[in-house]
């Protein structure tokens, strides 16, 4: 698929390959995703597992990704956006969004921000709501308090 931006640059978007995932960590270093970068097994079978990871780019250049889940139905999750800081600011992001979202309909799209993309997202109109998070090691603390 492609999209076209206001200024006429025309990006390519296409399903993640295996091949692509040391970009993938170049990107997430860059803009400081440390987890994801020192997780790297982690992070890649987070990636070779998702249904939904797409990648924008510029020929051949990978600019920006998306990563998520979903059940088809009810729930879209979104784990990652990120676009090059070179990039941002051309509605790529925003594009991204409503394509994976046209792909499935009827679902609402659910995502976790960074107080740095809060306004992002609030110019595009989502809401913010209220969730909680628990890793599987918090657990056993909580067990042994």
């Amino acid at each position: 698929m492609n999209i076209t931006l206001q200024n006429g640059m025309s990006l390519q978007v296409r399903k993640y390959r295996e091949t692509d995932f040391e970009t993938i960590q170049h990107l997430n270093a860059v803009e400081g995703w440390n987890n994801l970068v020192e997780k790297k097994m982690d992070t890649m079978r987070a990636w070779n597992n998702s249904n939904i990871a797409y990648l924008v780019l510029d020929g051949d250049q990978i600019i920006g990704y998306i990563r998520g889940m979903t059940d088809t139905a009810v729930t879209l999750f979104i784990c990652e956006v990120i676009i090059e800081k070179e990039y941002r600011g051309q509605g790529i992001g925003q594009k991204l969004l409503a394509f994976i979202h046209s792909l499935y309909p009827s679902t609402r799209m659910e995502l976790l921000a960074a107080s740095s993309s809060q306004s992002f997202y609030k110019q595009l109109d989502y809401r913010p709501f209220y969730g909680y998070r628990k890793t599987f090691a918090e657990w056993n603390a909580t067990e042994k308090n």
